[in-house]
Order: structure tokens, then C-alpha cells, then sequence
């Protein structure tokens, strides 16, 4: 199962870097010049910076799963976003 949500921000590529170190302590994270990778045991996190923005593709194996990724994932972003007052992500399925 997957999920996205782009999340507006001219911060996209600090805020990657603040997700991947606060994350980095505690699971396997991958960092490329744009993307992120995050991998959770419930699933997996991608954060790409977009044009005015971060792109998160959330991937799980069920919707349990999917949905503790998407409560940590999104929170942790609101959190690190705070100084630009973020509103809740508008999260959409991925046809499989």
C-alpha cells in the first residue's frame, strides 16, 4: 500500500536534512543531493524536494502499518516545519 502528500515549503531541502538526522539516531537513512529515504519497521518514508515543495511517499504492507508510518512521518514534519505554521497533509492512495 501507498500513500502520497506534497507538503508546501521554500525549506524543502532543510527540513530533508533535519528529518534524516533526527531519524539517522534510530533507523537506516539514505540521503541523496533532493531525496530521502526513511525506513521504519512498519514501512518506508521517500521525501523528495519538488518545485515549491517536499513530495512524501509513504509505503507500507497493510493499512495498520501504513497509517503508524503516516502518524510518525507527519507529525515530525509539522514539528520541524512550525516557523511556517503547516497545515495538515492532504494524503492520497497510489493505485497499485
Amino acid at each position: 500500500m501507498q500513500i502520497i502528500a506534497d507538503f508546501p515549503t521554500v525549506r524543502g531541502q532543510a527540513l530533508i536534512g533535519t528529518m534524516t538526522k533526527h531519524f539517522g539516531h534510530k533507523i537506516p537513512v539514505t540521503l541523496t543531493d533532493d531525496q530521502a529515504e526513511l525506513r521504519f519497521e512498519m514501512g518506508e518514508a521517500r521525501v523528495s524536494v519538488i518545485p515549491n515543495g517536499l513530495r512524501l511517499a509513504l509505503t507500507a504492507e497493510d493499512a495498520d502499518r501504513l497509517e503508524r508510518l503516516r502518524d510518525v512521518v507527519e507529525r515530525h514534519l509539522l514539528r520541524f516545519a512550525h516557523r511556517e505554521d503547516p497545515a495538515p497533509l492532504d494524503w492520497m492512495p497510489v493505485p497499485a
